[in-house]
């Protein structure tokens, strides 16, 4: 039966490939929808491949769909969220390269990591420049997939030293829409501030700025914002008061009042009740 299914999976795979315009529509995005709206994520951990092997393929026949390329950025950023809470980090890291890959494909012509990835910073500045309302939604996942790929490189200083680069993207978004994504740029920006402490460039006061501005825009239903701002500037400025208080606030939120998040939600629930566990080593 398996190897049927290998038959099957790939003879699909041929016929998806010579019409992935369609395709996204009509399949790819109803599925990555269906995903979003998961609570079980070991399910999504161990049932995602399959998905994001027909994406790398369809993107294969046609590198240059800039819808298709979205979908993948957004599920393979997701699936690193997903593995990192089913505490698989050596596939996260994996599954980041791909969501830096794609991400940065929306913007410019990227055949690998390194090239024309890897812009000087005046010429990036002369891209975002050019854009308009109607690339948030490219801008704001090329830069979530770059955030990614940084987040799971373990501190090098190669990636530290492009992190400037996203911030730069991150404020443009917020220049043209900052309620794009639940306020997402937002929480970058909350983390980007808040995650050092002052004596090492952080600025815990703009940070709390960003990430309350995120709740605002999110009516405090997107819990990823709840639990960054526990992590970053709660654990930072050694305010464990605040820091429980965000953590119960996400174990206390009922998922099915925001069906259409609830994969996000939900390992943000699994996220607080680590933290909220841990909270006697940090303060």
């Amino acid at each position: 039966m398996r190897y049927v299914w290998m038959v099957v999976f790939l003879a699909l795979l041929s016929i998806l490939s010579g019409c992935a315009r369609m395709v996204v529509g009509s399949v790819m995005g109803p599925t990555l929808t269906n995903l979003q709206r998961q609570t079980d994520v070991d399910l999504v951990c161990e049932g995602t491949p399959a998905f994001l092997l027909m994406l790398d393929s369809m993107i294969a026949s046609a590198p240059d769909d800039k819808k298709l390329l979205l979908t993948a950025t957004q599920a393979f950023s997701g699936y690193a969220a997903a593995l990192d809470s089913c505490s698989k980090p050596e596939r996260a890291a994996a599954v980041s390269v791909k969501a830096r890959l794609y991400g940065m494909s929306l913007l410019w012509n990227c055949d690998n990591l390194h090239g024309n990835c890897t812009l000087p910073l005046s010429d990036l500045e002369q891209t975002l420049a050019q854009l308009d309302r109607d690339d948030v939604d490219l801008l704001f996942w090329a830069a979530n997939g770059w955030a990614t790929w940084i987040r799971h490189q373990q501190g090098s200083p190669e990636s530290l030293a492009q992190l400037v680069r996203v911030e730069q993207m991150m404020l443009r978004v917020l220049e043209l829409d900052e309620t794009y994504y639940h306020g997402g740029a937002h929480l970058f920006l909350g983390v980007y501030h808040g995650s050092k402490p002052a004596l090492l460039g952080g600025n815990p006061e703009l940070a709390r700025r960003h990430f309350e501005q995120a709740l605002a825009i999110s009516n405090r239903q997107f819990l990823p914002a709840l639990v960054l701002y526990a992590e970053t500037y709660a654990r930072m400025a050694f305010d464990r008061e605040l820091f429980v208080a965000l953590l119960q606030e996400v174990i206390d939120f009922p998922l099915e009042s925001q069906p259409d998040i609830s994969l996000a939600n939900q390992v943000a629930k699994r996220d607080a009740i680590r933290l909220l566990g841990q909270a006697d080593q940090f303060f």
